[in-house]
Parts: structure tokens; sequence; C-alpha cells
């Protein structure tokens, strides 16, 4: 069989030892089709990001790029613009068959806290090669505002694949058919593509911009945020706005969006050349998000944005990135939504879980 590998398989992975852990992994890291990796005791603050390459590992480089390290034990301050290698409690033996891809988790995401998994031998982010055996890394950079980190807190996630998994267009049309991805027309090409939405149906709110200078934020301090403290308000009144060089965004889709509970999804740039900006991953997309059986009615795709060298006039219904769907290997025995903590079911245009109104 072939197709991501759902809950109940991710379980038997540790079971047999092929994902293993100290301290062992706890049933809360398990979502629908996805792990959570969590950070070790110690971080290393480096002078570059940097990946393994071919043939070297992560601990190999680290010799060379290392500037100071930092223990977690107690607590410790990740800063703004800097760049820091983690390792992760997790490691991996991976069978033959069986490869993995790595994401920030949602919250992450919208902290604006860039956050990658690197790997011995890697050459790319957030990518693990088939049959890995090895050690995990985070690699995390905060670009907007410096965090509080402690061992065990889960910023990135990994989902593993057997074979070829993602759909077709053809096959996403026929997806679509059966049952509605998105309610509207869809467009797909190279995935089912979503636009801005700044045309709210009440009000002007279309998004907000990250502040330059404020204070630090505690991972674990849930709803304890005053939002204004953090983040501007953007709001529009004649369906456009214009992004600011190097101003972090929290938008949302036009669309509201369903992922089928034998599917996942993984969001994905549009085109390099759309504009002066760039749409954030936003992580991964689980079995059951926006989805009926799963207490859903379709939720927004929550878009997280940065401009680059140039100002740039960013219009409603501007298609700017694409759910690249997935089939499941076998449907997962939970859903987003149905019965676990998913802090962004049914959602629209929505901060990260840190923040409260004020």
């Amino acid at each position: 069989m072939t197709g991501v590998l759902a809950s109940q398989r991710i379980r038997s992975l540790i079971a047999s030892g092929a994902i293993s852990a100290d301290p062992a992994p706890i049933p809360a890291q398990i979502q629908p089709a996805s792990l959570d990796l969590r950070l070790g005791t110690v971080a290393y603050r480096v002078r570059a990001s940097f990946l393994a390459g071919a043939g070297r590992t992560v601990a190999e480089r680290l010799d060379e790029f290392e500037m100071h390290r930092m223990d977690l034990t107690a607590g410790a301050v990740l800063e703004k613009g800097c760049v820091y290698v983690v390792p992760l409690m997790e490691r991996l033996a991976l069978p033959a068959g069986i490869s993995a891809v790595a994401n920030a988790k949602s919250s992450t995401g919208r902290l604006d806290l860039l956050t990658r998994t690197i790997a011995d031998g890697g050459t790319e982010f957030d990518r693990i090669r088939d049959g890995y055996t090895g050690p995990l890394y985070a690699e995390v950079c905060p670009r907007s505002f410096s965090v509080l980190v402690r061992p065990g807190m889960r910023l990135n996630q990994i989902r593993f694949r057997a074979g070829e998994a993602t759909l077709s267009d053809a096959e996403l049309a026929q997806l679509h058919a059966r049952e509605p991805l998105v309610d509207g027309a869809p467009v797909i090409s190279g995935g089912l593509g979503f636009s801005v939405d700044l045309r709210p149906g009440e009000g002007d709110l279309v998004g907000y911009r990250a502040k330059p200078h404020t204070g630090l934020i505690d991972l674990d301090r849930i709803g304890h945020y005053p939002a204004s403290d953090y983040w501007e308000e953007i709001r529009a009144r004649d369906g456009r706005i214009i992004l600011d060089p190097g101003a972090f965004y929290i938008l949302v889709s036009r669309e509201a969006v369903t992922i089928p509970p034998d599917h996942a999804a993984e969001m994905a740039p549009y085109l390099a050349m759309v504009g002066e900006f760039r749409v954030h991953y936003a992580g991964f997309f689980d079995p059951g998000f926006g989805h009926a059986q799963a207490g859903g009615t379709g939720s927004r795709g929550v878009l997280e944005v940065r401009c680059h060298e140039a100002p740039f006039v960013l219009e409603h219904g501007q298609v700017v990135g694409r759910l690249v769907y997935e089939r499941m290997e076998e449907r997962p025995d939970m859903l987003y939504g149905a019965g676990i903590a998913s802090n962004y079911q049914g959602q629209g245009l929505k901060l990260a879980k840190h923040f409260r109104a004020g």
C-alpha cells in the first residue's frame, strides 16, 4: 500500500523502534497523519543556517558553525534574528520504503518562527530520505518575536510516506467532484489554488502585521498575550493592501477548505514570480480539517506572508498559494477536530493560540 501513514501506523513505528525517543514519545504527540517532534535539552547558537550535506553529519557541521550553546532545562530565550540548532528527542530508524517530510506546526508558523528539520546526510530541509537511520535536529530562527523555550516543546512535526502519495490534478478534480474541497469553483494547477480574502463579509479587518519591537513570548503561555502588544490590525476598504518590505503579515484565504478523512494536505507556495512576497508554509493539514464528520464546515487557510524587496499591492482574490493533497495509506483512527485538541478547526482569520483579544 502507498500513501501517508496514519496515526495507528505511527504508533506501530514507535512500538517497533523505527521511531524512538528519550524520554519515550507520549500519546499527545500523535496527530491523525503526523508526529509532533520535541525539543531536546540544549540549543546551539550558530553563525548561519546550514545543511549537513551528503556523507556528513549535523554534529560535524556544528563543530564548524557553533558560536555557543545554551542549556534549555530551566528555559532559555531564542533571540529574534539569530539561528539556533536544537537536537530533538526523537530519532529514526526507518524501514526501507518509508520516507518522511517535516514542517513547522501551525502555531509556530503564525509566530513567524522559522523552524526546519535537518538530518545527517541531508541535502534539503524538512526532507528525510527513505530508510534513514539517525538523529533529527530543529533549526530555529525567530523572525518577528524572541521566544522562551524549554525541553519537550513541540515546534515542528513529521509525516511519513510509503511510496508516492500526491494526487495528480486529474485525481484532485475527481475528488472535488465526489466531495467538494472548497466552497466554490476549484482552481486546480499543481494542487488546489487558494486566494487571499481582502473583502470580509463583515467589517474591514483583513489581517495583522507583526510589530517590530515587542516583548518576549513564552511558548507555554496560551491565550496570555494581548494581541495589540504584538500585532497591528490591517484594514482594507477597497479590497487591497500594500505589503511593506520585510514586514510579516497574517491574512486568510477567501476559500473555506475541506480535507476528507482519507486524505491529507500540505500548504505550498504558488509561484515565485507571482509578486514580491512569499506565502510561508503553514504546515500540514490533517485528515478531517474543515470536514463535517470532524465538526467542521470548511475552514479557511491562514496565510503567513512576508514581503521582499519592494512594496507590493495585494488584491482581493489574488491566488497566493496552493494545497497539495495526498492520499492516506489508510483512514486514521483519529480525525482533526474530532475529540482531540485541535486549535484551528472551523477557523477564520486567527492569530496563534498564545494571543488574546486586547
